[in-house]
């Protein structure tokens, strides 16, 4: 029994001492050549610009509705008319009072040019006086006959605008997003503040969102952007920024500022609401050296990494440039292909990455 203790005790003695005298060999990780692109990530949703919602202006039966869901219509189309009499009666009323008061301005005119005639030849049995007056008398019948002119033709517009307050018309290129009305359907007052067509546009599309305020300084208008569609996670969409409100909204103490980026492939499959998450490039650069953050030691002025050269360890100071929060470029220092130690599980960082 004393022997096989002995024995047991020599054995645990040499696996001791061996375990000790090792060390476990470090984990590293090659200097790698490539590109770092710094970013800004946005949250938010696709927008549609151009929408319109549009009513009649006046009241009547619905007699057409030119459109359907879907179609895609042009600018000044037509899309749906009202049974509009009376509209149309006081349109022709108008046009004829218009056309009086241009014959009654042709008369007055003339009037006028007769008496002014007379007044430079005289004429035999009246005083010079007395024409006089007839020529300020006709010239002011030719002025009053001008400005009921103007008020008819003044009237004639408005019975037009009026008129047309019976048609929806389109105001800009669009699609047909909904219709609300249909033929035969009486339009009271209270139906006019309902949408009757509802339409978008098709040419633009736009991501909103916000930037937090730790980032929105890095933030400029035409910086690129990538954007990424949670309904669409194949596609890749690229845009600018277009707008960075200058007034911060703040949330539960967190302040954010609304940040609209254009869409430049616009995909037919895109939709208004979908849910986006914007890559603003903030600075980019191209096939250069780095190396991953928690590689570095020391400070953001003198930093450092440790080398596994043939076995053995050696600490070297390195010339930092841009990171993009998980890598950071090297401008001097290293070699590609060189081994960089990582920390061990149990290290604590002595590199805190605060640029």
């Amino acid at each position: 029994m004393v022997i096989c203790l002995v024995v047991v005790g020599i054995v645990l003695g040499v696996v001791l001492t061996r375990g000790a005298g090792q060390e476990a060999t470090p984990t590293t990780v090659n200097v790698t050549r490539g590109d770092i692109v710094k970013k800004v990530i946005v949250d938010g949703n696709l927008q549609i610009p151009d929408k319109a919602y549009l009513s009649f202006g006046v009241t009547g039966t619905v007699t057409e509705v030119l459109v359907e869901e879907g179609n895609n219509v042009t600018k000044g189309q037509v899309l749906a008319t009202l049974d509009a009499p009376s509209l149309e009666n006081s349109v022709e009323m108008a046009e004829l009072q218009v056309e009086i008061a241009e014959e009654q301005v042709k008369a007055a005119r003339a009037q006028y040019e007769i008496a002014q005639i007379n007044l430079d030849e005289g004429v035999l049995g009246q005083s010079e006086d007395v024409l006089e007056q007839q020529v300020d008398m006709a010239r002011a019948n030719w002025e009053t006959a001008k400005l009921n002119q103007e008020i008819a033709e003044l009237s004639l517009e408005s019975a037009g605008l009026n008129l047309e307050k019976a048609k929806i018309v389109a105001p800009f290129d669009s699609m047909v997003a909904d219709i609300s009305i249909t033929e035969g359907q009486e339009i009271s007052a209270t139906a006019l503040a309902t949408p009757a067509i509802s339409l978008v546009g098709t040419s633009d599309i736009e991501m909103r969102g916000s930037i937090d305020e730790i980032d929105i300084s890095a933030v400029e208008l035409t910086q690129e952007a990538n954007i990424l569609l949670d309904a669409l996670p194949d596609e890749e969409i690229k845009g600018k920024v277009a707008f960075i409100s200058p007034i911060g909204t703040s949330i539960v103490g967190v302040v954010s500022y609304e940040t609209r980026i254009t869409l430049e492939n616009i995909d037919e499959r895109l939709r208004d609401g979908m849910t986006a998450t914007a890559e603003v490039i903030i600075e980019h650069r191209d096939d250069v050296l780095f190396i991953p953050n928690r590689t570095l030691r020391g400070t953001w002025e003198t930093p450092k990494v440790l080398l596994l050269i043939d076995g053995q360890q050696e600490e070297r100071e390195i010339t930092l440039g841009l990171t993009d929060g998980i890598n950071v470029e090297v401008l001097s220092g290293l070699k590609g292909g060189e081994a960089v130690v990582l920390p061990s599980s149990g290290e604590q960082p002595s590199f805190f990455f605060t640029t």
